[in-house]
């Protein structure tokens, strides 16, 4: 069950989001290279990597990088 919803999510994140986002442009070049279904795939594998990176980190899930914060306001 937990395979078809990470195959579906990746299939409407190449396929039907107008939002760009690093993960989709991977995505794309996947499917120029290697076809839509190898690139769902590919995706649903990265989802379920980013997935249990979070739960084992407790962290929560940013779309982009976070801005740097090591610069010091003059």
């Amino acid at each position: 069950m937990l395979r078809t919803m990470l195959y579906e999510a990746a299939q409407v994140l190449l396929a039907q989001s107008r939002h760009w986002s690093w993960l989709k442009a991977w995505g794309m070049k996947v499917a120029q290279r290697r076809g839509m279904r190898r690139a769902i795939v590919a995706v649903a594998r990265r989802l379920a990597v980013i997935l249990h990176r979070m739960w084992t980190d407790g962290t929560d899930f940013r779309w982009g990088k976070e801005p740097d914060t090591t610069a010091t306001a003059a």
